[in-house]
């Protein structure tokens, strides 16, 4: 009797959580547009919401303002934006990838090293390329970092998988310690070059720790495009494997899932997109590690659902974070960084709080 009671309670949270997590994507996908039409009429350079359709070109007559709001928007604001939303979606999505992968929702991409590894490359290219060594490639440095920072992130993960790896078998518990250990070597070096910096050199290294999409173009935006595709085609293939492998690796295996394959996959996946969103933003923290922790609280842990809620999600607060940025001490910039961490540290408290108490018990 008491256990049919008990199904019968479970059943009405059950279908509204079924219900709730529904209508996720739909909700997400409504904010993100809301969200990147604020960004648009917001900044330096104001556009009125009444102005903004004839600066996009579908509506009004064209005058002077028409097109001085159209190279505004299509030179500047619309490419940073695309690329901030493409960037917070594949950090929240290597987040959420990687805390399935761990079993762990404190894991993030940044534990692995993959963000130092490219931000100590992106430093290396600042410093050489400005010094008389380097002097013949100073024209290409604002090429070269980007390419830097992704040749040092994958250059990270090879490392990385080297260690972990042993007879085709990835032990995820040495890739994390493996992991944190590179982490502090690449701080370590990139203090050195701190160290050895002159004052423009310092300030460049400084903007790229903290991360900014200032940077941004429709070159960039179009490295970024078929990175997240890629990412969200392979999401979807590795989403079962990750939701069987919650109940750990031998429940998983006899699920069906080959589970050094999903490993080798997985880690391909976050490192690739980590390593090309620290490439064109340089670091930012506690998007990965944030964002899909608070989604599983609201939508639940199946993976098929939580990978593109984590994409849009990621999208949405970059956006935000991005348009704050720039408007809170414009005409100046702050790096966007700043922001992520001044929202996501005390949720990240909060998440180990909670974490203890839930221990406690």
């Amino acid at each position: 009797m008491s256990a049919a009671v008990g199904f019968e309670a479970r059943g009405p949270r059950r279908s509204a959580g079924r219900r709730a997590a529904s209508f996720a994507i739909p909700l997400l996908l409504v904010v993100l547009v809301i969200t990147a039409i604020a960004a648009l009429t917001v900044g330096a350079a104001g556009i009125p919401l009444s102005r903004l359709p004839a600066a996009l070109g579908l509506a009004g007559e064209s005058t002077a303002m028409t097109a001085r709001d159209q190279l505004v928007l299509w030179s500047i604001r619309i490419p940073r934006i695309a690329a901030a939303a493409m960037i917070g979606g594949l950090l929240a999505a290597a987040g959420a990838i990687m805390q399935g992968l761990f079993r762990n929702p404190l894991a993030d991409p940044a534990l692995v090293g993959v963000s130092s590894g490219g931000a100590l490359a992106a430093a290396s290219a600042i410093v050489f390329t400005d010094s008389r060594f380097g002097e013949a490639l100073r024209f290409l440095q604002t090429e070269l970092l980007p390419l830097a920072a992704f040749a040092g992130s994958l250059a990270t993960t090879a490392i990385l998988y080297g260690i972990s790896s042993r007879s085709g078998r990835t032990s995820i518990a040495i890739f994390l310690l493996a992991g944190v250990a590179i982490t502090a070597i690449a701080n370590a070096g990139i203090g050195l070059l701190v160290f050895i910096a002159d004052d423009r050199q310092l300030r460049d290294i400084t903007f790229w720790m903290l991360g900014s999409m200032s940077g941004a173009t429709w070159t960039k935006t179009a490295v970024l495009a078929p990175i997240l595709i890629a990412g969200l085609a392979a999401c979807a293939f590795i989403a079962r494997g990750l939701d069987l492998l919650v109940l750990g690796e031998a429940d998983a295996f006899h699920g069906g899932v080959d589970v050094e394959r999903l490993k080798r996959i997985s880690i391909v996946i976050v490192s690739a997109m980590t390593g090309v969103a620290v490439s064109i933003s340089g670091v930012i923290g506690f998007v990965g590690i944030v964002v899909p922790h608070l989604l599983r609280l609201v939508i639940g842990p199946a993976h098929r659902l939580l990978l593109p809620a984590s994409v849009l999600s990621g999208a949405i607060l970059m956006v935000g974070a991005d348009t704050l940025a720039r408007t809170i001490v414009a005409p100046a910039e702050m790096p966007i960084g700043i922001l992520t961490a001044a929202v996501g540290a005390p949720v990240f408290l909060f998440i180990l709080l909670r974490q203890r108490g839930l221990a406690a018990l």
